[in-house]
């Protein structure tokens, strides 16, 4: 199971984009999870679980750099384009994480 997870500030309209990629993940029989949080708790999260993609909202790109320089070793990190976030393009955003995770994995 790969675990796509999206963080933004409260969590509000990402929760609403993650239930709709994991829609279309579970549409396709694709193994994986998707889920959304606020960034203030990505610590924990990352703790407790082993993520294969981290998603940051638009409305936090400000935070790429931070969460890149901490993880980014071990997980593909990348901004949800602001396009496809507003108009609530889960099929395109979660095509997105999956070139991400390939080629993170081809390094």
């Amino acid at each position: 199971m790969k675990r796509v997870y999206l963080f933004c500030d409260n969590g509000m309209s990402t929760s609403m984009m993650a239930q709709r990629m994991q829609d279309v993940a579970d549409s396709h029989n694709l193994p994986i999870e998707c889920k959304a949080f606020s960034y203030k708790i990505i610590q924990d999260i990352i703790e407790k679980n082993t993520l294969d993609c981290i998603l940051i909202g638009p409305q936090t790109k400000f935070l790429f750099d931070e969460i890149n320089k901490k993880y980014g070793d071990k997980t593909p990190v990348m901004v949800i384009d602001p396009t496809d976030y507003g108009m609530m393009d889960a099929e395109k955003v979660l095509k997105k994480a999956i070139v991400q995770m390939k080629k993170f994995k081809n390094k």
